[in-house]
Protein backbone atom coordinates (compact mmCIF):
# COMPACT_ATOMS: atom_id res chain seq x y z
CA UNK A 1 0.00 0.00 0.00
CA UNK A 2 2.84 2.39 0.92
CA UNK A 3 4.56 1.58 -2.37
CA UNK A 4 1.36 2.43 -4.27
CA UNK A 5 1.16 5.78 -2.46
CA UNK A 6 4.78 6.52 -3.30
CA UNK A 7 4.12 5.76 -6.97
CA UNK A 8 1.13 8.12 -6.99
CA UNK A 9 3.25 10.91 -5.52
CA UNK A 10 6.02 10.32 -8.06
CA UNK A 11 3.48 10.36 -10.90
CA UNK A 12 1.94 13.61 -9.58
CA UNK A 13 5.35 15.26 -9.41
CA UNK A 14 6.24 14.16 -12.92
CA UNK A 15 2.89 15.41 -14.24
CA UNK A 16 3.41 18.76 -12.50
CA UNK A 17 6.93 19.07 -13.89
CA UNK A 18 5.66 18.38 -17.42
CA UNK A 19 2.86 20.95 -17.01
CA UNK A 20 5.35 23.63 -15.93
CA UNK A 21 7.78 23.01 -18.78
CA UNK A 22 5.01 22.75 -21.38
CA UNK A 23 3.44 25.99 -20.16
CA UNK A 24 6.71 27.93 -20.28
CA UNK A 25 7.70 26.71 -23.75
CA UNK A 26 4.23 27.44 -25.15
CA UNK A 27 4.61 31.06 -23.98
CA UNK A 28 7.89 31.43 -25.86
CA UNK A 29 10.47 30.84 -23.12
CA UNK A 30 13.44 28.58 -23.73
CA UNK A 31 13.85 25.77 -21.17
CA UNK A 32 17.36 24.31 -21.08
CA UNK A 33 18.76 22.12 -18.30
CA UNK A 34 15.94 23.04 -15.96
CA UNK A 35 16.39 26.81 -16.38
CA UNK A 36 14.50 29.31 -18.51
CA UNK A 37 15.96 31.94 -20.79
CA UNK A 38 14.78 34.43 -23.40
CA UNK A 39 15.27 34.32 -27.15
CA UNK A 40 18.34 36.22 -28.31
CA UNK A 41 17.89 39.86 -29.36
CA UNK A 42 14.39 40.01 -27.88
CA UNK A 43 12.39 43.16 -28.75
CA UNK A 44 9.29 44.79 -27.23
CA UNK A 45 6.94 42.94 -29.56
CA UNK A 46 8.35 39.61 -28.34
CA UNK A 47 8.13 40.72 -24.72
CA UNK A 48 4.43 41.48 -25.26
CA UNK A 49 4.03 38.03 -26.74
CA UNK A 50 5.58 36.42 -23.65
CA UNK A 51 2.90 38.15 -21.57
CA UNK A 52 0.07 37.26 -23.96
CA UNK A 53 -0.90 33.97 -22.29
CA UNK A 54 -1.07 35.57 -18.83
CA UNK A 55 -3.19 38.43 -20.18
CA UNK A 56 -5.54 36.03 -21.98
CA UNK A 57 -5.96 34.06 -18.76
CA UNK A 58 -6.66 37.24 -16.79
CA UNK A 59 -9.35 38.31 -19.25
CA UNK A 60 -10.87 34.84 -19.15
CA UNK A 61 -11.18 35.01 -15.35
CA UNK A 62 -12.86 38.40 -15.35
CA UNK A 63 -16.29 38.65 -13.78
CA UNK A 64 -19.44 38.28 -15.84
CA UNK A 65 -20.51 41.62 -14.39
CA UNK A 66 -17.67 43.34 -16.25
CA UNK A 67 -18.53 41.57 -19.48
CA UNK A 68 -22.18 42.51 -19.25
CA UNK A 69 -21.31 46.18 -18.86
CA UNK A 70 -18.81 46.38 -21.72
CA UNK A 71 -21.08 48.56 -23.86
CA UNK A 72 -21.40 51.06 -21.00
CA UNK A 73 -17.64 51.04 -20.38
CA UNK A 74 -16.74 51.37 -24.05
CA UNK A 75 -18.96 54.46 -24.20
CA UNK A 76 -16.39 56.15 -21.93
CA UNK A 77 -13.62 55.61 -24.48
CA UNK A 78 -13.31 58.38 -27.07
CA UNK A 79 -13.25 57.96 -30.80
CA UNK A 80 -10.51 59.89 -32.56
CA UNK A 81 -13.05 62.36 -33.92
CA UNK A 82 -14.23 63.21 -30.40
CA UNK A 83 -10.76 64.43 -29.40
CA UNK A 84 -9.94 68.09 -30.02
CA UNK A 85 -6.33 68.65 -28.88
CA UNK A 86 -6.79 72.40 -28.37
CA UNK A 87 -9.78 71.79 -26.08
CA UNK A 88 -8.49 68.89 -23.97
CA UNK A 89 -8.88 69.57 -20.26
CA UNK A 90 -7.80 66.73 -17.93
CA UNK A 91 -9.56 66.02 -14.64
CA UNK A 92 -8.31 63.68 -11.91
CA UNK A 93 -10.97 61.33 -10.53
CA UNK A 94 -10.12 59.22 -7.51
CA UNK A 95 -11.54 55.69 -7.79
CA UNK A 96 -13.86 54.56 -5.01
CA UNK A 97 -14.68 50.94 -4.25
CA UNK A 98 -17.91 49.69 -5.80
CA UNK A 99 -18.16 52.59 -8.24
CA UNK A 100 -18.55 52.68 -12.00
CA UNK A 101 -15.07 54.23 -12.06
CA UNK A 102 -13.69 51.11 -10.40
CA UNK A 103 -15.22 48.97 -13.16
CA UNK A 104 -13.72 51.28 -15.79
CA UNK A 105 -10.33 51.10 -14.07
CA UNK A 106 -10.43 47.29 -14.11
CA UNK A 107 -11.67 47.21 -17.69
CA UNK A 108 -8.93 49.51 -18.95
CA UNK A 109 -6.27 47.44 -17.17
CA UNK A 110 -7.35 44.39 -19.17
CA UNK A 111 -6.00 46.15 -22.28
CA UNK A 112 -2.48 46.58 -20.89
CA UNK A 113 0.44 44.73 -22.51
CA UNK A 114 1.31 43.00 -19.24
CA UNK A 115 -0.83 41.72 -16.35
CA UNK A 116 -1.66 44.46 -13.86
CA UNK A 117 -1.65 43.59 -10.17
CA UNK A 118 -4.32 44.95 -7.86
CA UNK A 119 -1.70 46.72 -5.78
CA UNK A 120 -0.73 45.86 -2.22
CA UNK A 121 -1.77 47.31 1.14
CA UNK A 122 -2.48 51.04 0.89
CA UNK A 123 -3.95 52.08 -2.45
CA UNK A 124 -4.80 55.23 -4.34
CA UNK A 125 -6.32 54.76 -7.78
CA UNK A 126 -7.08 57.49 -10.27
CA UNK A 127 -8.75 57.91 -13.63
CA UNK A 128 -7.92 60.91 -15.80
CA UNK A 129 -10.89 62.21 -17.80
CA UNK A 130 -11.05 64.81 -20.56
CA UNK A 131 -13.62 67.33 -19.32
CA UNK A 132 -14.23 68.51 -22.88
CA UNK A 133 -15.89 65.26 -23.95
CA UNK A 134 -16.20 63.28 -20.70
CA UNK A 135 -14.01 60.47 -22.03
CA UNK A 136 -11.20 58.52 -20.34
CA UNK A 137 -7.66 59.70 -21.02
CA UNK A 138 -5.68 57.35 -18.78
CA UNK A 139 -5.20 55.98 -15.28
CA UNK A 140 -2.72 55.23 -12.55
CA UNK A 141 -2.69 53.24 -9.34
CA UNK A 142 -0.41 53.63 -6.34
CA UNK A 143 0.16 50.87 -3.79
CA UNK A 144 2.65 49.77 -1.16
CA UNK A 145 6.18 49.34 -2.52
CA UNK A 146 8.26 46.17 -2.35
CA UNK A 147 10.31 46.14 0.85
CA UNK A 148 13.71 45.60 -0.75
CA UNK A 149 14.75 47.04 -4.12
CA UNK A 150 18.51 47.34 -4.37
CA UNK A 151 18.67 50.16 -6.94
CA UNK A 152 16.03 52.24 -5.13
CA UNK A 153 17.56 51.69 -1.71
CA UNK A 154 21.05 52.61 -2.90
CA UNK A 155 19.71 55.80 -4.51
CA UNK A 156 18.07 56.84 -1.24
CA UNK A 157 21.10 55.78 0.82
CA UNK A 158 19.05 53.65 3.18
CA UNK A 159 20.22 51.41 5.97
CA UNK A 160 17.96 48.42 6.63
CA UNK A 161 16.69 50.06 9.82
CA UNK A 162 15.87 53.38 8.18
CA UNK A 163 14.16 51.65 5.26
CA UNK A 164 11.95 49.74 7.66
CA UNK A 165 11.08 52.97 9.46
CA UNK A 166 10.63 55.29 6.46
CA UNK A 167 9.31 53.11 3.62
CA UNK A 168 5.80 54.15 4.65
CA UNK A 169 6.52 57.49 2.96
CA UNK A 170 6.90 55.81 -0.45
CA UNK A 171 4.25 54.50 -2.84
CA UNK A 172 4.70 52.43 -5.99
CA UNK A 173 2.83 53.05 -9.25
CA UNK A 174 1.70 49.51 -10.08
CA UNK A 175 -0.12 50.70 -13.22
CA UNK A 176 0.25 53.93 -15.14
CA UNK A 177 -0.58 55.00 -18.68
CA UNK A 178 -2.90 56.52 -21.24
CA UNK A 179 -5.63 54.86 -23.29
CA UNK A 180 -6.22 55.45 -27.01
CA UNK A 181 -6.73 57.79 -28.73
CA UNK A 182 -4.94 59.94 -26.11
CA UNK A 183 -1.99 57.54 -26.08
CA UNK A 184 -1.24 58.64 -29.66
CA UNK A 185 -0.92 62.19 -28.32
CA UNK A 186 1.70 61.19 -25.72
CA UNK A 187 -0.96 61.04 -23.01
CA UNK A 188 1.18 58.53 -21.12
CA UNK A 189 3.61 61.33 -20.30
CA UNK A 190 0.78 63.48 -18.95
CA UNK A 191 -0.56 60.68 -16.73
CA UNK A 192 2.95 60.00 -15.43
CA UNK A 193 3.35 63.67 -14.49
CA UNK A 194 -0.10 63.89 -12.86
CA UNK A 195 0.76 60.98 -10.57
CA UNK A 196 3.33 63.34 -8.97
CA UNK A 197 0.93 66.29 -8.65
CA UNK A 198 0.07 68.27 -5.51
CA UNK A 199 -3.45 66.81 -5.67
CA UNK A 200 -2.19 63.25 -5.29
CA UNK A 201 0.11 64.17 -2.39
CA UNK A 202 -2.81 65.87 -0.67
CA UNK A 203 -5.11 62.89 -1.23
CA UNK A 204 -2.47 60.62 0.32
CA UNK A 205 -2.22 62.92 3.31
CA UNK A 206 -5.98 63.03 3.81
CA UNK A 207 -6.34 59.26 3.52
CA UNK A 208 -3.38 58.05 5.57
CA UNK A 209 -2.55 60.75 8.09
CA UNK A 210 -2.95 59.37 11.63
CA UNK A 211 -3.48 55.84 10.30
CA UNK A 212 -1.81 53.26 12.55
CA UNK A 213 0.35 50.57 10.94
CA UNK A 214 -0.98 47.04 11.47
CA UNK A 215 2.48 45.60 12.08
CA UNK A 216 4.59 48.36 13.66
CA UNK A 217 1.74 50.14 15.44
CA UNK A 218 3.19 53.55 14.53
CA UNK A 219 1.04 56.41 13.26
CA UNK A 220 1.56 57.95 9.83
CA UNK A 221 2.17 61.69 9.51
CA UNK A 222 0.69 61.73 5.98
CA UNK A 223 3.85 62.86 4.18
CA UNK A 224 4.43 61.22 0.77
CA UNK A 225 8.06 61.69 -0.23
CA UNK A 226 8.50 59.55 -3.31
CA UNK A 227 6.80 57.35 -5.88
CA UNK A 228 8.52 54.47 -7.63
CA UNK A 229 7.63 52.54 -10.75
CA UNK A 230 9.08 50.15 -13.31
CA UNK A 231 8.76 50.18 -17.08
CA UNK A 232 6.49 47.55 -18.61
CA UNK A 233 8.71 46.51 -21.51
CA UNK A 234 12.39 47.00 -20.75
CA UNK A 235 13.74 50.51 -21.24
CA UNK A 236 10.99 53.14 -21.02
CA UNK A 237 10.23 55.65 -23.75
CA UNK A 238 7.64 57.44 -21.57
CA UNK A 239 9.61 58.12 -18.40
CA UNK A 240 13.08 58.74 -19.78
CA UNK A 241 13.83 62.46 -20.23
CA UNK A 242 10.41 63.36 -18.79
CA UNK A 243 10.84 66.87 -17.40
CA UNK A 244 8.63 69.45 -15.72
CA UNK A 245 10.19 72.66 -16.97
CA UNK A 246 13.92 72.02 -16.53
CA UNK A 247 13.69 69.42 -13.76
CA UNK A 248 13.62 65.69 -14.51
CA UNK A 249 10.61 64.11 -12.77
CA UNK A 250 11.42 60.41 -13.30
CA UNK A 251 14.95 59.31 -12.47
CA UNK A 252 16.25 55.99 -13.79
CA UNK A 253 18.18 54.17 -11.04
CA UNK A 254 18.71 50.72 -12.57
CA UNK A 255 16.93 47.57 -13.68
CA UNK A 256 15.06 44.77 -11.93
CA UNK A 257 16.62 41.33 -11.59
CA UNK A 258 13.98 39.83 -13.88
CA UNK A 259 12.01 37.88 -11.30
CA UNK A 260 8.26 37.65 -10.90
CA UNK A 261 5.35 35.31 -11.43
CA UNK A 262 3.48 36.44 -14.56
CA UNK A 263 4.86 33.44 -16.51
CA UNK A 264 2.95 31.15 -14.13
CA UNK A 265 -0.30 33.13 -14.45
CA UNK A 266 -1.73 31.67 -17.64
CA UNK A 267 -3.94 29.18 -15.80
CA UNK A 268 -0.99 27.17 -14.48
CA UNK A 269 -0.95 28.86 -11.09
CA UNK A 270 -4.20 27.19 -10.00
CA UNK A 271 -2.54 23.79 -10.53
CA UNK A 272 0.50 24.94 -8.56
CA UNK A 273 -1.69 25.93 -5.61
CA UNK A 274 -3.47 22.58 -5.58
CA UNK A 275 -0.15 20.75 -5.73
CA UNK A 276 1.37 22.94 -2.99
CA UNK A 277 -1.52 22.25 -0.63
CA UNK A 278 -0.97 18.52 -1.01
CA UNK A 279 2.80 18.33 -0.97
CA UNK A 280 4.42 21.53 0.38
CA UNK A 281 4.78 22.97 3.85
CA UNK A 282 3.44 26.54 4.13
CA UNK A 283 5.41 29.22 5.92
CA UNK A 284 3.37 30.99 8.58
CA UNK A 285 2.78 34.70 8.06
CA UNK A 286 2.89 37.29 10.78
CA UNK A 287 0.28 36.22 13.33
CA UNK A 288 -1.71 39.38 12.62
CA UNK A 289 -2.19 38.28 9.01
CA UNK A 290 -3.01 34.63 9.53
CA UNK A 291 -1.19 31.47 8.44
CA UNK A 292 -0.44 29.85 5.12
CA UNK A 293 1.81 30.48 2.16
CA UNK A 294 3.22 34.00 2.32
CA UNK A 295 2.52 34.89 -1.29
CA UNK A 296 2.40 33.61 -4.85
CA UNK A 297 6.16 33.50 -5.16
CA UNK A 298 6.48 31.18 -2.18
CA UNK A 299 3.97 28.79 -3.73
CA UNK A 300 5.84 28.81 -7.05
CA UNK A 301 9.28 28.30 -5.53
CA UNK A 302 8.18 25.51 -3.21
CA UNK A 303 6.46 23.63 -6.04
CA UNK A 304 9.46 24.02 -8.36
CA UNK A 305 11.76 22.55 -5.74
CA UNK A 306 9.31 19.78 -4.84
CA UNK A 307 9.16 18.52 -8.44
CA UNK A 308 12.92 18.71 -8.90
CA UNK A 309 13.14 21.95 -10.90
CA UNK A 310 15.29 24.92 -9.97
CA UNK A 311 13.72 27.73 -7.96
CA UNK A 312 15.53 30.02 -10.41
CA UNK A 313 12.69 29.37 -12.85
CA UNK A 314 10.95 32.12 -10.90
CA UNK A 315 13.27 34.49 -12.79
CA UNK A 316 11.61 35.27 -16.11
CA UNK A 317 14.72 37.26 -17.18
CA UNK A 318 12.73 40.27 -18.41
CA UNK A 319 14.51 43.19 -16.77
CA UNK A 320 12.48 46.34 -16.28
CA UNK A 321 13.83 49.83 -15.79
CA UNK A 322 13.36 51.17 -12.24
CA UNK A 323 12.41 54.81 -11.71
CA UNK A 324 12.15 56.96 -8.62
CA UNK A 325 9.99 60.09 -8.60
CA UNK A 326 11.07 62.44 -5.79
CA UNK A 327 8.23 64.67 -4.66
CA UNK A 328 10.33 67.09 -2.66
CA UNK A 329 13.63 68.96 -2.76
CA UNK A 330 14.83 66.95 0.25
CA UNK A 331 13.29 63.56 -0.54
CA UNK A 332 16.47 61.58 0.15
CA UNK A 333 17.34 63.46 3.34
CA UNK A 334 13.79 62.94 4.60
CA UNK A 335 13.74 59.24 3.79
CA UNK A 336 17.10 58.77 5.51
CA UNK A 337 15.65 60.42 8.62
CA UNK A 338 17.98 63.43 8.43
CA UNK A 339 15.07 65.88 7.89
CA UNK A 340 11.75 65.60 9.71
CA UNK A 341 9.72 67.70 7.27
CA UNK A 342 9.52 67.60 3.49
CA UNK A 343 10.03 70.60 1.26
CA UNK A 344 7.72 69.43 -1.56
CA UNK A 345 7.87 70.56 -5.15
CA UNK A 346 4.91 72.71 -6.15
CA UNK A 347 3.25 70.75 -8.98
CA UNK A 348 -0.46 71.62 -9.36
CA UNK A 349 -2.28 69.44 -11.89
CA UNK A 350 -3.39 72.46 -13.94
CA UNK A 351 0.17 73.76 -14.23
CA UNK A 352 1.44 70.31 -15.18
CA UNK A 353 -1.09 70.12 -17.99
CA UNK A 354 -0.27 73.65 -19.21
CA UNK A 355 3.38 72.59 -19.50
CA UNK A 356 2.50 69.29 -21.17
CA UNK A 357 0.11 70.99 -23.61
CA UNK A 358 2.74 73.32 -25.05
CA UNK A 359 5.72 70.97 -24.75
CA UNK A 360 4.20 67.74 -26.08
CA UNK A 361 0.48 67.70 -26.85
CA UNK A 362 0.03 70.39 -29.50
CA UNK A 363 3.27 69.68 -31.40
CA UNK A 364 2.40 65.95 -31.48
CA UNK A 365 -1.18 66.59 -32.66
CA UNK A 366 0.17 68.71 -35.48
CA UNK A 367 2.58 66.13 -36.87
CA UNK A 368 0.85 62.82 -36.06
CA UNK A 369 -2.84 62.47 -36.97
CA UNK A 370 -3.23 58.76 -36.21
CA UNK A 371 -5.38 59.54 -33.19
CA UNK A 372 -8.21 60.59 -35.53
CA UNK A 373 -8.57 57.05 -36.89
CA UNK A 374 -9.15 55.34 -33.53
CA UNK A 375 -12.49 53.51 -33.16
CA UNK A 376 -13.48 52.39 -29.62
CA UNK A 377 -14.94 49.20 -31.09
CA UNK A 378 -11.37 48.03 -31.70
CA UNK A 379 -11.05 47.90 -27.90
CA UNK A 380 -13.97 45.48 -27.45
CA UNK A 381 -12.86 42.37 -25.57
CA UNK A 382 -15.99 40.23 -25.88
CA UNK A 383 -17.62 40.65 -29.31
CA UNK A 384 -21.27 39.68 -29.04
CA UNK A 385 -20.89 39.06 -25.32
CA UNK A 386 -21.39 42.54 -23.90
CA UNK A 387 -24.56 44.47 -23.42
CA UNK A 388 -26.41 45.53 -20.33
CA UNK A 389 -28.57 42.43 -19.91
Amino acid sequence: MAIDSECVIIDEKKEMEDKIISSLTSQGFLVVDGLISLPEMIDKRQVRQLHAAAMASKRERVSEHLKRREDELLAMIASGREVVPEKIKPRLQQVKRGSVEELLFRYACLHWSIPVSSGYGRRLRYLVFDEYNGKLMGLFGLGDPVFSVKARDEWVGWTVEKRRERLKHVMDAFVLGAVPPYSYLLGGKLVAMLAASNEVRQAFREKYRDRRSTISGSRHDGQLAMITTTSALGRSSIYNRLKYHDRPMYLSVGFTAGSGDFHFSNGLYEYLVQFARRHCEPTAKNELWGKGFRNRREVIRKVLQEVGLSWKMAFHQIRREIFVIPLAKNTREFLRGEDSHLRPFNQPADDIFAWFRERWLLPRAERDRRYLDFNPESWRLWPGGGGNA
